[in-house]
C-alpha cells in the first residue's frame, strides 16, 4: 500500500489553489526565481516564499542557491506518491469504462 503520509503531504500542498498555481508555473519553467514568481502574480514575495517552502516540504519543488538568487525546478518524483495512490484506484475507472463501452455498443450497434 501507498504510504499515507506521503500522499497526504502531497495532496494538502496541492490544496491550495494559490500554491496550486506556483507548483504549475514552476513546472512550465526549467528553473525560476521567487521575483520572477511574483512578476505578473497578484501574490506578494514573501507569500510566494511561503508557498514554495510548504511545495518543498512536500518534495514537489526543490532549489538551487546561486550567489543571491535561489532557483526553484519541479522536482516529478514529487507526484509519485499521488500517482501510486491514484493508480490504485484505476481498477474502479477500468471497470467503469468497461461497463460504459458495453452500453454504447448496445444503444448503437
Amino acid at each position: 500500500m501507498i504510504e499515507a503520509a506521503s500522499v497526504t503531504a502531497v495532496m494538502r500542498a496541492l490544496a491550495d489553489p494559490t500554491r496550486r498555481a506556483v507548483f504549475e508555473r514552476v513546472v512550465g519553467a526549467d528553473e525560476i526565481t521567487v521575483v520572477e514568481l511574483t512578476r505578473g502574480s497578484s501574490v506578494t514575495q514573501g507569500a510566494i516564499s511561503q508557498h514554495l517552502k510548504a511545495l518543498k516540504q512536500a518534495g514537489l519543488v526543490a532549489e538551487r542557491a546561486q550567489g543571491r538568487n535561489v532557483f526553484y525546478r519541479a522536482e516529478p518524483a514529487g507526484l509519485e506518491p499521488l500517482a501510486d495512490w491514484m493508480g490504485h484506484y484505476g481498477a474502479f475507472w477500468r471497470e467503469r469504462f468497461s461497463n460504459l463501452r458495453t452500453l454504447l455498443k448496445e444503444i448503437d450497434p
